[in-house]
């Protein structure tokens, strides 16, 4: 395992320092990350410690071949597309990865079910009473918008 730091000062937000830490990410298989708020000479920056192999992550690889129109019928890739949409807006609201509120294949399982409810959130493989207590309601209400 290899370490590399990044330190990015708070004052520039989304930046070229953040590029830079988003590209090395996605080229390297993250083993860990830890971040720290730093004061230093009056300026404050977030440094983040990454523990690393070179490459990108196996599992990365396998899950951007799979291709939702072909393995969904069509009224449940329009219902995978509307919560893919759903998953977008609340990632970018929380400033965190796409994937971390739900990964594609929970999506489409989750677009399969019908109707959608709280406990058949909870009946799909990944999906545990966390995430579906944080994020499940988002979900219903723009489903019974529908």
């Amino acid at each position: 395992m290899q370490i590399k730091v990044f330190n990015i000062p708070v004052t520039y937000g989304e930046s070229e320092f953040t590029d830079e830490l988003n590209a090395f990410l996605r080229s390297r298989r993250v083993i860990t990350m830890d971040s720290e708020l730093v004061k230093s000479g009056g300026v404050a920056y977030w440094s983040f410690k990454i523990g690393y192999l070179d490459g990108p992550s196996p599992e990365r690889d396998k899950q951007s071949r799979i291709d939702y129109r072909e393995v969904l019928d069509a009224e449940t890739y329009k219902r995978f597309s509307v919560l893919r949409d759903i998953r977008k807006k609340i990632a970018r609201e929380e400033s965190i990865p796409a994937y971390v509120v739900f990964s594609d294949e929970e999506l489409a399982e989750l677009s399969k079910i019908s109707p959608l409810t709280m406990p058949a959130m909870k009946s799909v493989k990944g999906i545990g009473e966390k995430k579906v207590e944080r994020y499940g309601q988002f979900f219903l209400d723009k489903v019974l918008e529908e």
